[in-house]
């Protein structure tokens, strides 16, 4: 029965093909308006680290101003000064840890010809691949004894490796930043978390950094940071040394933390840390210490503008119009064929199969709807990705996935049977005697 409906239904839509394409459009507009905003805002608020996100806590202590919060209301700071981050990385009371920065070098490449270019660096420290599943291509990250040591190595990611060496494992060369040395010990494969995580301060949805480097060799050699830095006092003259030791806070840290009894235990550790810094003059506010995981740092942060939930409101009404449209190009189908369904009754044909075949039929509709809607989507995605061309991240906010594509058809086959209900209904509560007699 299923494939007579279906049969019928290509027969319908066939007989009217002028009706039938302006509700194929009429969805399909609506379809990709929707799915344009829908398909942004997913990338936005994706989990990018679904496996463990529940385990990485972003680390905030409130060392700020006494007189003013960081961020109302009652907010600490989003980073660390540098003697914090460096103490509480030297306690290791965590699983996991990791402090790093947002840096830039200028890379000189071997050969006469080859002109330098400058590249965006991170600071880190040797478990900043382990805790966030950074995968690699070739070799693997530096111990934790080469931060220590000041060890002049580096990772590199697939992109600069491809640039650099026509894709070949580089590990054991040399790569010069700055005039300085450094020894390839890996590179990393493909690696992108939209949003970029575990640096929201600097640009969420950029590409991360080719370079990392050891966290010690980088302050040692006095690289500074590229990314967002906030003081609440003077840093007075000494230059590097008296930055180091100021209240400018430059650097995000990471813990990995796997049970709740962990979590609570490091929140302690922190208090006390902070009460301990009161009594050399420090940290003048009241104890404000918090541990945020992936998701609560990304909402914290606001990750989703205001504004895409604004758009992506009014894509819905803007469907919920299209909608409309339909039902009404519906409607007038169904109408003109009520002596045709008048007849079927009268012939012995029940309600619930004149309203299976239009519900089948009006799914064919909402399919052909979501396969045009797809392409409007697509469409519509090139359209901002070419207004927006001047950021570099909208690139990588357009991006439209299966689970775009399949929500975009299931999206447009649910909108049509919506709007083939009341049409369906008032087709098949058509008085048959009524018609008959008429004709």
């Amino acid at each position: 029965m299923f494939r007579y409906y279906l049969r019928l239904g290509a027969l319908s839509i066939r007989a009217n093909p002028a009706l039938s394409a302006l509700m194929i459009a009429a969805i399909a507009i609506g379809i990709g308006a929707c799915m344009t905003i829908v398909t942004i805002r997913y990338v936005m608020s994706g989990n990018p680290i679904p496996e463990k996100s529940e385990q990485l806590y972003f680390v905030q202590v409130d060392n700020w101003d006494p007189s003013e919060e960081y961020y109302e209301p009652n907010e600490p700071p989003d980073q660390l000064t540098y003697l914090d981050a460096t103490a509480l990385y030297a306690a290791d009371k965590a699983s996991r840890q990791v402090i790093s920065f947002q840096s830039s070098r200028v890379v000189e490449p071997a050969g006469d010809d080859a002109k330098p270019f400058q590249r965006e660096t991170r600071a880190t420290t040797a478990e900043f691949f382990t805790m966030f599943n950074v995968p690699f291509k070739y070799g693997a990250a530096w111990e934790k004894s080469s931060d220590e040591s000041e060890e002049h190595v580096v990772v590199i990611n697939e992109l600069l490796n491809e640039q650099l060496f026509a894709g070949e494992d580089s590990v054991g060369k040399a790569l010069v930043l700055n005039g300085e040395s450094y020894r390839i010990v890996g590179v990393l494969d493909y690696w992108s978390p939209i949003p970029r995580f575990y640096d929201l301060n600097n640009d969420s949805f950029t590409e991360p950094a080719q370079v990392y480097l050891p966290f010690s060799v980088a302050i040692a050699g006095e690289h500074g940071s590229s990314g967002n830095t906030n003081c609440w006092k003077p840093i007075g003259d000494g230059g590097m040394a008296a930055f180091l030791a100021s209240e400018c806070i430059w650097i995000q840290m990471w813990v990995e933390l796997h049970s709740d009894a962990e979590k609570q235990d490091y929140l302690q550790f922190l208090d006390a840390y902070v009460e301990e810094q009161k009594l050399v003059g420090r940290f003048p506010r009241p104890l404000n210490n918090l541990l945020r995981n992936v998701e609560e740092y990304m909402t914290y942060w606001e990750v989703v503008d205001e504004e895409v939930d604004m758009l992506l409101s009014i894509a819905v009404l803007f469907l919920i119009v299209c909608l409309l449209n339909t039902i009404g190009l519906l409607l007038a189908k169904v109408l003109r064929r009520t002596k045709d369904i008048s007849l079927r009754r009268a012939l012995g044909a029940s309600k619930a199969a004149l309203f299976s075949q239009y519900i089948i039929e009006a799914s064919m509709i909402g399919v052909g709807g979501g396969l045009l809607g797809i392409v409007f989507t697509w469409l519509g995605l090139r359209g901002i990705e070419n207004l927006f061309a001047e950021y570099e991240f909208v690139e990588n906010l357009v991006r439209m996935d299966w689970v775009m594509v399949l929500a975009a058809v299931a999206l447009a086959i649910v909108s049509a049977l919506l709007a083939s209900l009341y049409p369906t209904w008032r087709v098949c509560n058509v008085t048959p005697a009524t018609q008959l007699r008429i004709q």
